[in-house]
């Protein structure tokens, strides 16, 4: 069942503040002694770290396109059962996502799904009246979506907010809920992908205290708790528990150049039998001992380039290891770190592993940003010929080349992504290694997670080359 009172923030665009005001109200709660579970609307890596520190639990990713329903409700009852309230920040726009012409993969269809409120963050400045329709078309548009309220974000002035407010009553619309002025909330680091990964050195307690008085001066705060508690009842079938053991010890690339991955991923391979075991390729000298495999996920990796190429006898561990036949997992950040080279923005290369025969290069500009199907041509580490997996790609990197056909890789994934036809040969395997630029969610894929595990397990070897063994 889920019971905890829960509220959606979400934006009438991008860019209206939302992640800084859901910081500040998890701050706000947090400091009132709630236990407070966060959430992040879409395949984001970047905000669900700032909302984990704000919060001091972690934060799961809800998105719909790629968990679907039936997942998203489990995952909530199972994160809130221990929660006072939970904290939903919405993705780009309320209505926006996979879909033109419906819900798919936006906040709103999370909101719906879970009834729960919906408090609308619009940025004011320059808005007087003209804030009501705006208001108006949000709350009318989709019959099972519920505005409960409205923060302005950037007033101008104190009087700004109480003529705002005084609008919306006047038109019968969702309250103001806070009136947040121009500058008030201190500003979040940013990096070419969005926000820097949070951490408590650049966002420190300090700042956490600022956001919380700046809300706490300008919000209803308890007005926004009661929306929350107005949330209904949720039956849902929860999630089954493994609580297995000792299947397979799981090293993972975790560090400021590799930390790109789905909370949820990581508990479910947890929980059905994985010993998860993080490791450094930028400090650490050689891999942990003992490993069944490896799970080198995205990240930084062009921002600590130059020392992941110093860092030799890593490379070197990471080179034998592969060369052992045990199984290596590589997506977007960990394909860079497996390729011969990089080669950064400022034209400078640098030598990764040398184990995939491809090179890469940092673009400036997005390369890639897309929800995508993957299936899969030949049998792979997660799954069977046919069989396939929803995940999202988000980089500014490329190959220079396409390793497919050189030294015995090949191309096992068929990629689509939503709107374009044509579908994109890549995911690169050779033996129980595969890497791809596609961050894949396993954990809403029982059979994908499965076989990863089993490809990993001390007593299984899936003899990706030969038939399973």
């Amino acid at each position: 069942m889920i019971d905890c009172p829960r509220i959606v923030i979400g934006g009438t665009e991008s860019g209206v503040g939302k992640t800084s005001l859901t910081l500040a109200l998890v701050a706000a709660l947090r400091r009132r002694g709630s236990r407070v579970q966060t959430f992040k609307v879409g395949p984001d890596f970047l905000d669900p770290s700032y909302l984990a520190v704000a919060s001091g639990r972690p934060c799961y990713n809800l998105d719909g396109w790629m968990m679907g329903r039936d997942y998203v409700e489990k995952l909530v009852a199972r994160t809130t059962a221990d929660a006072d309230i939970a904290v939903i920040e919405g993705v780009m726009g309320l209505f926006d996502g996979a879909s033109h012409d419906g819900l798919e993969g936006s906040t709103a269809e999370i909101a719906a799904w879970l009834r729960a409120p919906v408090i609308l963050v619009a940025d004011v400045y320059g808005m007087a009246r003209s804030l009501a329709p705006v208001v108006k078309g949000f709350a009318a548009f989709e019959r099972n979506v519920k505005v409960a309220g409205v923060i302005a974000n950037r007033c101008g002035s104190v009087r700004h907010g109480i003529m705002l407010a005084e609008t919306l009553q006047a038109s019968r619309l969702p309250p103001l809920t806070a009136a947040i002025p121009q500058g008030a909330l201190p500003a979040l680091p940013e990096r070419h992908l969005g926000l820097v990964t949070a951490d408590a050195r650049n966002l420190p307690q300090q700042s956490l205290e600022a956001l919380a008085d700046a809300f706490e001066r300008y919000s209803a705060l308890g007005e926004i708790v009661n929306m929350a508690r107005s949330a209904p009842f949720l039956y849902v079938e929860a999630l089954e528990r493994k609580g297995l053991t000792g299947r397979a010890r799981l090293g993972i690339a975790q560090d400021a150049a590799f930390h790109f991955y789905y909370r949820d991923v990581l508990d479910e391979l947890e929980d059905r039998g994985c010993t998860l075991v993080p490791f450094s390729p930028v400090a650490d000298r050689a891999l942990p001992g003992d490993l069944d495999g490896l799970y080198l996920g995205g990240g930084y990796p062009e921002e600590t380039a130059v020392e992941l190429a110093a860092n030799g006898p890593m490379l070197a561990s990471v080179r034998e290891f592969a060369e052992s036949g045990r199984p290596v997992y590589a997506e977007c950040g960990g394909l860079m770190y497996l390729c011969r080279e990089m080669e950064t923005v400022d034209g400078r290369r640098h030598s990764m592993a040398g184990i995939l025969p491809a090179a890469t290069r940092m673009h400036r500009g997005l390369q890639a940003l897309a929800y995508v199907d993957v299936t899969l041509k030949e049998d792979s580490l997660w799954g069977l010929a046919g069989e396939s997996v929803r995940g999202h790609e988000f980089h500014h990197s490329s190959l220079a080349a396409n390793p497919a056909g050189v030294e015995g890789w090949r191309s096992v994934y068929r990629i689509r992504t939503l709107r374009v036809e044509t579908a994109v040969e890549e995911g690169f395997q050779k033996g129980n290694i595969l890497a791809s630029y596609a961050h894949l969610h396993l954990a809403s894929r029982p059979r994908a997670l499965e076989r990863f595990i089993a490809s990993c397990g001390r007593h299984t070897s899936l003899g990706l080359d030969g038939g399973e063994t």
